[in-house]
């Protein structure tokens, strides 16, 4: 079926649970407010419906190829992504210095999110430019902006991050690939990288690949780690030079996401025609920031591809509901067991395939709104005059990515496989579509960090490093708004309130359990570090949800579309019965299940 953006929740939750009109008050935001929102998100609507989304089915039926080092993107692709870059939706959040329009996140995202509801594969080359750009412009010198940033921007050139090798994966202490200093200011740059996102492809005219490797007599470990550009075509004088040596040997046959090339890139190998021509002539690269700094400023890379892997999982599920909504209006199978029908229904008749898209769509929502909550502290945190405002919210924003990556990822899951469910045998079969969304969704809580590495990140760096601090402070809020629902008075509000509470109080109890346990006993914390991120996450959506509801209560007295309004607190309703009373069980787990973990010999397995 075709893709619809639900850019009337989007816009809802700009205004008025991310607070739009605060950040349009921050220095070059003046004119980003709700106006420009509305006509940016519905320009984007319309190229992601129309463009976009059409190609999504047929390129996972014929997705890219490989022969000779050459990758073809799917049919379609190419010209996709022209439109995109003359869009200008590449540039949509970075600096008009650059050639971008410089629009906050808080709207950004939201355009993000379409585009990977309208085709996932195909959005992945934008996401992985957005990262060399964040990084370039962060740690880069004048030279390598100069020389790289406007191309990326406009959409020009794309970029890739090139971190992990056959034998080290998430551990990158131990990459290998080296880098040679010339003594010009130049390396070579010597490796071989896995897992390359759109390492080789044909829509665009250069790629600018940044590069983990080590310089000779660099420490041992992460802190030896460099980050270099090293581009497929050398640039020179402002255009494209000599082609650089690098290869793309091969690429992967996934599960999912097949029409995004996973390339297998060659540094250094003596590719023919190159600059480098020549066995182990080395691939030309250029030092971003300091030696010895390069894993630092690649996690910037990894900060800003982790929120859009998030923003990614919230598309896809959307996506999945929408079609199993569709569906389920449409499929007959059986009479209602109300008997309000006395002939076979509609499937959407029956209670359990209510619950199904409601719990689909409950939770899409939910972590839509803690998605787009986010970015406003993102905004915050780095517009705001104020130099205490800025940390304030950098650290709200760093202690919500994590939750935005690794619960809006594993909720995918969930939402994708009642997808198929919904659909029944015909869910089975590829021509519906619904395992697509399935299998592209299976990537998300894997690449860019898998859910245990944000939720070991959630403990040690979000959790233990301020002692509970932020945490605790994000409680205090969600208390307020119980208080708020309290007085509200109506059923859907007080049920609401009452399950919000409880989560609250379980998730205060673990972050008690971790700080009291993390360093004594390491392993009965982090043997419950994911199910706390778990709980952090549907508390948090709940949160944003419970909120909303109090939104809708106070609009629907004036008539503001009452239909919205009035599904926006049944939902609400919904997560808060059905999903956020999940809280406590595993609340239970973590705190008096940590020793079974552990219990059993390795021997034994």
């Amino acid at each position: 079926m075709s893709y619809v953006a639900p850019l009337q929740d989007m816009l809802f939750n700009m205004e008025h649970l991310a607070g739009l009109d605060q950040v349009a008050q921050l220095p070059g935001f003046e004119e980003a407010g709700l106006d420009t929102a509305q006509a940016v998100l519905e320009e984007c609507a319309r190229f992601t419906q129309g463009v976009v989304a059409p190609l999504n089915r047929p390129a996972d039926i014929a997705p890219s190829s490989w022969k000779d080092g050459v990758v073809t993107t799917s049919d379609g692709f190419k010209e996709a992504f022209r439109q995109y870059a003359e869009g200008g939706w590449q540039g949509l959040q970075h600096p008009a210095d650059f050639g971008g329009q410089g629009l906050p996140k808080t709207i950004g995202a939201a355009c993000v999110e379409m585009l990977n509801a309208a085709n996932l594969s195909f959005a992945l080359c934008p996401l992985l430019t957005d990262g060399a750009i964040e990084a370039l412009l962060t740690a880069g010198s004048e030279e390598l902006k100069a020389a790289y940033l406007e191309k990326l921007v406009t959409g020009q050139w794309t970029g890739t991050m090139n971190l992990t090798e056959p034998q080290a994966g998430s551990d990158l202490a131990l990459v290998r690939t080296r880098a040679e200093p010339q003594g010009d200011g130049s390396y070579k740059v010597f490796g071989t990288k896995i897992f390359i996102t759109y390492g080789e492809h044909d829509m665009a005219e250069n790629i600018v690949h940044l590069v983990l490797a080590r310089v000779q007599g660099a420490p041992e470990g992460v802190k030896g780690i460099s980050l270099f550009v090293v581009p497929k075509f050398l640039v020179e004088g402002g255009g494209l030079g000599a082609l650089n040596d690098v290869q793309c040997v091969s690429i992967e046959h996934k599960l999912g996401i097949k029409a995004s090339p996973t390339a297998v890139l060659q540094f250094g190998d003596g590719l023919a025609g190159s600059v480098a021509d020549g066995a182990g002539a080395g691939a030309r690269g250029f030092l971003v920031g300091e030696e010895n700094r390069g894993l630092e400023y690649m996690f910037i890379m990894m900060n800003a591809a982790r929120y859009a892997v998030g923003v990614q999982g919230i598309a896809i599920a959307d996506r999945a509901y929408q079609q199993a909504a569709a569906f389920a209006k449409e499929r007959v199978q059986s009479r209602p067991v109300d008997g309000s029908v006395k002939a076979s229904a509609t499937i959407i008749h029956h209670p359990d395939v209510r619950r199904m898209l409601m719990l689909m769509r409950a939770t899409t929502e939910g972590c839509r709104a803690l998605a787009t909550t986010a970015a406003a502290s993102y905004d915050l945190a780095h517009h705001h005059p104020d130099a205490a405002q800025r940390a304030h919210h950098a650290a709200l924003y760093e202690f919500m990515v994590p939750l935005v990556k690794g619960y809006s990822t594993e909720m995918a899951q969930e939402v994708t496989g009642l997808g198929v469910q919904v659909h029944g045998g015909m869910g089975f079969i590829e021509e519906t579509g619904a395992a697509q969304h399935y299998r592209d969704a299976k990537i998300l809580p894997i690449y860019e960090g898998t859910t245990a590495i944000q939720a070991n990140d959630f403990v040690g760096r979000k959790t233990l490093r301020d002692g509970g601090q932020v945490a605790r402070g994000f409680a205090a809020q969600i208390a307020e708004t119980e208080a708020q629902l309290q007085s509200c008075g109506t059923p859907a509000a007080q049920s609401v309130a009452r399950q919000l509470r409880a989560a609250r109080l379980a998730f205060l109890e673990v972050v008690d359990f971790m700080l009291a346990n993390a360093k004594a006993q390491p392993n009965a914390a982090y043997a419950g570090s994911v199910p706390y991120l778990m709980l952090a996450g549907n508390l948090f959506a709940g949160w944003q949800l419970a909120r909303a509801l109090w939104v809708a209560e106070q609009l629907l007295p004036a008539g503001q579309d009452p239909r919205f309004l009035r599904a926006k607190i049944a939902t609400a309703q919904f997560y808060a019965e059905h999903v956020l009373v999940r809280t406590a069980a595993l609340r239970d787990g973590i705190v008096q299940g940590a020793d079974s973990v552990m219990a059993l010999n390795i021997d034994d397995f």
